[in-house]
Order: C-alpha cells, then sequence, then structure tokens
C-alpha cells in the first residue's frame, strides 16, 4: 500500500467528535496550523469521554466528562457541529454533504468515525437489548439497574465485565455467558484471565463459558424475558447486554477509496492510501513500533497518538515519537492496566501474588525481550513496565518474581 503524501492544506474536516477527532483538532492548533477546523459530530452532547459509559456514567446522576470546556472551540476558531452526520463525500471536488442539507467543503479530510457495536447474528427483541455504547444509552440503562433486576450479559470482554461489575453494586443478578474458552480471551493472559473470572465469580457473577446464545426471547410485552443457549438452557432476565466487540466505521473511508482491510490502514502518520485523507484512532488498523504486523487499537492512548501523528503530517513537522500502546479496566476495587502487546510472548514471569488481588505478569519473547505487561492494582508495575518496553530495556528474568526486589533494580544501569 502507498500512501498519500503530507500537503501545506488551508482547511480541515474532522468527521468524527469523539477523542479521536477531538484530539486532532486540538493537535492541529498545538502545532501551530492556522487554517480553517471543522470537527464534525454524530451526536448532539459536547464532546465527552466515552471510557466511562460502561463504568461511571452507570451510576445515578454521573454528568458526561467533557473533553473540552464548552469554550474550548470557539476560543481556538474550530468550527464545532454537532447531531451531524456525513452522507457523502466527494474527496476529488473536496466537498461533503451533511444529513442537514449543508455542503462543507475541505482539502484535507481526517476520518474519526470510531466503530460500532458488532451485531450478533439473531432476530432482537423490540426492546431490552444494549449495546452502551453512547452516553445516552449508559443514562437510560440506568433505569434498569435497579436492585434484584436480572441482566444477562453476551460477551466476556472488557466492556461486559465493567457493566458485570457495576450490575452487581447494583443488586442485580448477573449472568456473562462467553462462547469462548475463558474471560478476554482475545485481548488477555490465561493467568490475568483466571484472576479476572475468579473475582467476578467472588462477587457473585454467573459466569457460563463455551456457550452460545441461540436466541434471545421476546416477552408479550416486546422486551427481551430470556437467553437461550445451544445446550437448551434459557436463561430468564429483564436485560440483555450485547458486548461482543466493535466493528470499525470505514463507510467513508471506503467511498473515497481507501484502502481497508479490518479497519481503516493507515501509516506512522495517520495517512491512508488516498492523498489528503488520514483516519485516526478505532477506526484504524496500524503498524505499532516493535511489533510485526497491524493492529486496530481500540483504546484512548491510541486516538491521542494518532492525533499528534495526522496533526503532525498535516503541517510538515517532525513525526512524534512512537508510544507504547496501552489500556485499561476498571471493575470493583480492580484496576487493570496492560502496556504492550501480547504479540510474539512465549513465556510471562508472574510478580505478586493473583490471589490477593495485586500482581503483574511480565511477558517476554524468545529473546527474553519485553513486550508487554498486565498489571492489576499495581501502578508501578505497568509504569516500569511501559517504561522498558519503550527503552527496550531487559529486567532480570530471574530476581523479577521477587515482590520484595525494588523495580528500579531489575534493570542494569
Amino acid at each position: 500500500m502507498t500512501m498519500g503524501p503530507s500537503s501545506a492544506p488551508t482547511s480541515v474536516l474532522v468527521v468524527g467528535a469523539g477523542h479521536a477527532g477531538t484530539a486532532t483538532a486540538v493537535a492541529l492548533r498545538q502545532y501551530g496550523f492556522a487554517g480553517h477546523v471543522t470537527v464534525l459530530g454524530a451526536e448532539a452532547e459536547h464532546p465527552y469521554h466515552r471510557p466511562p459509559v460502561s463504568k461511571a456514567y452507570l451510576s445515578d446522576d454521573a454528568q458526561p466528562e467533557l473533553l473540552k470546556g464548552p469554550t474550548w472551540f470557539q476560543d481556538n476558531d474550530v468550527d464545532l457541529r454537532l447531531g451531524r452526520r456525513v452522507t457523502s463525500v466527494d474527496h476529488g471536488s473536496g466537498r461533503a454533504v451533511l444529513d442537514d442539507g449543508d455542503v462543507l467543503s475541505f482539502d484535507t479530510l481526517v476520518l474519526a468515525t470510531g466503530a460500532r457495536a458488532r451485531a450478533i447474528p439473531l432476530s432482537l427483541p423490540r426492546a431490552g437489548c444494549w449495546t452502551l455504547r453512547t452516553f445516552r444509552e449508559a443514562v437510560a440503562f440506568r433505569q434498569v439497574l435497579r436492585n434484584g433486576a436480572r441482566i444477562v450479559i453476551v460477551g466476556g470482554g472488557f466492556i461486559g465485565l465493567e457493566v458485570a461489575a457495576a450490575a452487581r453494586r447494583s443488586g442485580c443478578a448477573v449472568t456473562v455467558v462467553e462462547r469462548e474458552a475463558r474471560l478476554l480471551q482475545r485481548i488477555a493472559s490465561p493467568v490475568l484471565s483466571q484472576a479476572v473470572t475468579r473475582y467476578h465469580r467472588d462477587q457473585g457473577v454467573e459466569i457460563m463459558l463455551e456457550a452460545s446464545v441461540t436466541e434471545i426471547v421476546e416477552g408479550a410485552d416486546g422486551s427481551a424475558r430470556a437467553v437461550r443457549l445451544a445446550d437448551g438452557t434459557e436463561l430468564e432476565c429483564d436485560a440483555v447486554v450485547i458486548g461482543v466487540g466493535a466493528d470499525p466505521r470505514d463507510d467513508l473511508a471506503r467511498e473515497v477509496g481507501a484502502d481497508c482491510d479490518g479497519g481503516v490502514l493507515v501509516d506512522g502518520g495517520a495517512r491512508t492510501s488516498v492523498p489528503g485523507v488520514y483516519a485516526v484512532g478505532d477506526v484504524t488498523r496500524r503498524e505499532v513500533a516493535g511489533y510485526d504486523g497491524r493492529f486496530r487499537l481500540e483504546s484512548i492512548p491510541n486516538a491521542g497518538e494518532q492525533a499528534k501523528q495526522a496533526a503532525a503530517a498535516i503541517v510538515g513537522a517532525p513525526p512524534p515519537r512512537p508510544e507504547v500502546p496501552w489500556f485499561w479496566s476498571d471493575q470493583y476495587d480492580l484496576k487493570v492496566k496492560i502496556a504492550g502487546l501480547l504479540v510474539g510472548a512465549n513465556h510471562h514471569v508472574v510478580r505478586g501474588d493473583p490471589d490477593a488481588g495485586q500482581f503483574a505478569i511480565y511477558h517476554l519473547d524468545a529473546q527474553q525481550r519485553l513486550v508487554a505487561v498486565e498489571a492489576v492494582n499495581s501502578a508501578g508495575d505497568f509504569m516500569a513496565g511501559k517504561k522498558w518496553i519503550a527503552s527496550r530495556a531487559t529486567p532480570s528474568v530471574d530476581l523479577l518474581p521477587d515482590s520484595t526486589v525494588p523495580l528500579r533494580e531489575l534493570v542494569p544501569a
């Protein structure tokens, strides 16, 4: 794939007002871009942090955490348009048509369109099935989280488990149905998976592994009343949360002719294969320094990094230093942080005690290079591991399991 060259634009249209889109506008101004910037958001809400949708926003009276204050866009001469969608875009003429008929002109396009909740191949009831991707959905779901409500969560990834934790705290009966052999199978190691599974079960969550959903049964009122599994088990419920992943919103990218394969393919400057078109955030698949392959990284740190990459490329500035990818999840009093990727890992070392709820798993490749660290309630291990991955430092494998040895002594000076 040949990526398009950077140019000197005077007008940038950013489609998407989530973290990636907002961060792009911020980075453009920080990099000294003086041209016109328009940020287009499909939601009516002022741009807000999305991770709390499956966590803090489920609490009563929680308000959206704004990415920037209400006046930032005006103060920085950024045209923010909310509640609007692009219906078609002609990159050749630099024109985008909105759903209200307005036409926006641009010479550089940044796609920050994010991802949509992945659907399950079943007919769903008219009500009672949730995906929890937006603040409004979280607010509506609060009404479901009443004491004694029966919640079935389809999918044992981070979002599903975060919702499970919030539901248990509200006194709900929770069942998690996962088709794989373990929770977090696609994104975490077996050691972390086992620890998280044990913790949820200790909190009263019923977890059903290697279980396939064949039907979501609709009640007489049109709402979901049960989840039926392939073995005939029927789980009665008051609501179903579907958390089986997300698919990139790459429709506009495909419309302008950008190469897509499980996401919009971009280079280290967030450039697509179409000159003058960039893509950032959850919609992209990218290379990551130190790892083989391309990855779609659904995380706030990735969105922020790519926003800086795109802004630097647009203004012709030197590219920013590559960052180590990292992710986090809050469940009950567990703070899970992961630095790096498990790609290439062939053995691991555990530091701390998983049974005590404070530990870290260090993953190394065949050359003893640290490629990832998974930390639970251990900020020091996370920060040290992230720093070591970035510097290509190799901690002492023999001393690593001994938590009495200070982290600073694990890497030769």
